[in-house]
């Protein structure tokens, strides 16, 4: 894997360029998906380089984990934006890239005379897009971001709270990917939109308001209205019995939602006839207006068999279930190893890396892993002789500190 592949790739995005100054998760994600389909990604690191490279488990420095999961498909330059040459640099890449995306604060980025303002003037045709934490217009506009702290403020920890007496975090980083992917789409309607017109433009991908807008769309209900009908809050979300339920021997993951799902349900139970019922079972609009009552009389029913019983019964019932994996399970799913989702590419330092690939299938342009993640600074040299630095001019820009070059 290497540059060469990455300008031969066939993706949806092959021949769109890309300069990346995102860390830690959010930006990373977003870019690591555009290319993967097909775009060149120039990810630009500080001399200290991405922070999630620090982040544990790893085989060699600077080389944690989390780093390595989410930034295939990128090259890696170190560029010190605080020394003339190394902003320089950084504009010569800009002049001729598709995007220009990044994740550090508005104020920081002026200060540096890196705003879109700046950059859309040396090159009108580019899709500038800034990942932080709140919109510049808000009074939170330049306070520092990360996925806990916008999962706090989106009530995420205080619904859990609300079923388990206790608020806390999602211990997945919701509110990064979430965003992650809202930036990915806008970035891509951008493209789509300067492809028509010729017309770059800024977008600002702020994570509460994206978060707010994520949270909001399941939990309205009666603050939908004005006046208020009643409180905020999907009823069915927040049923403490809305869990996976516990069998005689374990756990399963079931849904019986339609009438003829819970039909099928009566009938194995020895519930068919509806005068046996209590009537809050009997119509799925009876059923919506009690969700507590339905769930925790239902998490009784499925203690009395085993998970063996049940998930061969819904089998059989074509009622929506699943086994309730752990992480090691999920990661040697016969399903995954099927349709080949985790797959196994080969790094010059780390040796073979299991990697969750693109999900999607495209029958002509199908996305794609070409470029393992890049130590720091590993394609420097390469980037600069591409955007037609000299060999004088990189070696001044070292010399200044401007670049660094992992090699010396």
């Amino acid at each position: 894997m290497n540059s060469a592949n990455a300008a031969a790739s066939s993706g949806p995005l092959a021949g769109v360029r890309i300069i990346d100054l995102t860390s830690v998760m959010m930006g990373p994600y977003a870019t690591m998906i555009l290319g993967d389909y097909g775009a060149d990604v120039i990810k630009v690191e500080s001399p200290d380089g991405d922070v999630m490279r620090f982040a544990a488990p790893m085989r060699h420095p600077k080389m944690g984990a989390m780093y390595l999961q989410g930034n295939r498909n990128k090259r890696s330059i170190v560029l010190d934006l605080k020394k003339a040459g190394g902003r320089e640099a950084l504009l010569r890449l800009a002049a001729t890239a598709d995007v220009f995306v990044h994740n550090v604060r508005p104020a920081a980025m002026a200060r540096l005379k890196l705003g879109a303002d700046d950059l859309l003037a040396l090159n009108p045709r580019l899709v500038y897009a800034s990942l932080h934490g709140f919109g510049e217009r808000g009074p939170y506009a330049g306070r520092p971001a990360y996925d806990d702290l916008i999962q706090g403020l989106t009530a995420l920890p205080a619904l859990t709270g609300k079923i388990t007496g206790e608020p806390r975090y999602s211990p997945a980083t919701m509110a990064d990917r979430v965003v992650g992917l809202n930036a990915t789409h806008a970035i891509l309607a951008a493209l789509f939109h300067r492809e028509r017109t010729g017309e770059g433009q800024a977008i600002e991908i702020p994570m509460f308001e994206t978060m707010a807008q994520f949270v909001l769309g399941d939990h309205m209900a009666g603050r939908s209205f004005e006046p208020p009908i009643g409180p905020p809050g999907y009823s069915r979300l927040l049923s403490p019995d809305r869990r996976p339920y516990q069998t005689s021997d374990g756990y399963v993951c079931a849904l019986v939602y339609s009438d003829k799902q819970w039909n099928a349900f009566f009938r194995a139970i020895g519930l068919a006839n509806e005068a046996d019922r209590d009537p809050r079972l009997n119509s799925i609009s009876a059923r919506t207006r009690n969700y507590d009552f339905v769930y925790e009389w239902f998490s009784q029913i499925i203690k009395t068999r085993s998970t063996a019983e049940w998930l061969a019964f819904f089998n059989e019932a074509d009622i929506p279930h699943a086994p309730l994996h752990d992480l090691d399970s999920l990661i040697d799913d016969p399903h995954l190893a099927a349709v080949g989702l985790l797959q196994t590419i080969e790094h010059p330092t780390e040796g073979p890396l299991r990697v969750a690939g693109p999900a999607a299938t495209w029958s002509k342009t199908p996305p794609s892993i070409r470029q393992h993640p890049p130590g720091l600074g590993e394609h420097g040299r390469e980037i600069l002789h591409e955007a037609g630095f000299a060999e004088n001019e990189i070696a001044a820009l070292i010399a200044e500190g401007g670049m660094i070059d992992p090699e010396l």
